[in-house]
């Protein structure tokens, strides 16, 4: 199937999710997942009106953004290490994969010194799985004021990765969890918060119908990865 196709059905389920959900499909964003395909598959992608795409690794995305038109917008996605920080300050418009209160006042301080304002989603390992990064749920109401006190950041909503299962019901409680979670945030900080980024190509449909602003989508636009990476599972469209 060719990108042009795997969109146009992409789109159309994710408005058959949004009518089910009494949603306005304008109120998601999709994000095309770009890790591992290279600068002419994101060209294709953004000849459908696609301008903000998702990558995983600094590096990989501080080689490929060059290569790619200067009108795109680019989101982190993947863990950041505390050394790609400063990178991840110049090369994206939002970062929805901080994982630490550590993680976002190194964000912080690149951001101070670039005169910059980065907007942010917390990340949160709702189901609790080992392989994979995040805040616990319960420690994310604990270490909210914390973040948000930090001056250079926006926080604007949460992020989640759903376990793995050939069942896409199973990841509805996760999507549900993360969603009341963001509300009670935006109780406790007196102010709602924007974004639910959850969801990927298995199981992006349930997302929306939860609630879900972003949904991260590789395999199901692009067909299968150029090149893969190794590593703990982060946010990547599977």
């Amino acid at each position: 199937m060719s990108i042009a196709e795997s969109f146009l059905q992409i789109k159309a389920r994710i408005e058959a999710a949004c009518q089910r959900a009494g949603r306005d499909p304008a109120s998601v964003l999709l994000l095309p997942v770009s890790k591992g395909q290279p600068a002419e598959a994101i060209a294709a992608a953004a000849q459908f009106g696609l301008r903000v795409f998702g990558e995983n690794k600094v590096q990989e995305a501080k080689a490929k953004i060059p290569q790619c038109s200067s009108r795109l917008q680019w989101h982190m996605i993947g863990h950041l290490q505390s050394n790609k920080a400063r990178d991840a300050v110049q090369l994206f418009s939002m970062i929805e994969s901080i994982d630490s209160v550590e993680s976002a006042g190194e964000v912080n301080k690149w951001a101070e010194k670039m005169a910059r304002r980065i907007p942010i989603l917390l990340e949160v390992n709702i189901a609790g799985e080992a392989s994979k990064f995040g805040f616990k749920a319960g420690d994310v109401l604990a270490k909210l004021a914390e973040i948000n006190a930090l001056p250079r950041l926006e926080l604007q909503g949460l992020m989640t990765i759903a376990p793995y299962s050939p069942s896409h019901e199973r990841a509805r409680p996760i999507f549900k969890a993360l969603r009341e979670l963001r509300d009670q945030c935006g109780e406790r900080l007196g102010a709602p918060l924007t974004h639910l980024s959850m969801g990927m190509s298995g199981d992006f449909e349930v997302a929306v119908e939860e609630g879900a602003t972003i949904v991260r989508i590789g395999t199901a636009l692009f067909g299968p990865r150029v090149s893969t990476a190794r590593g703990p599972k982060s946010s990547e469209g599977a």
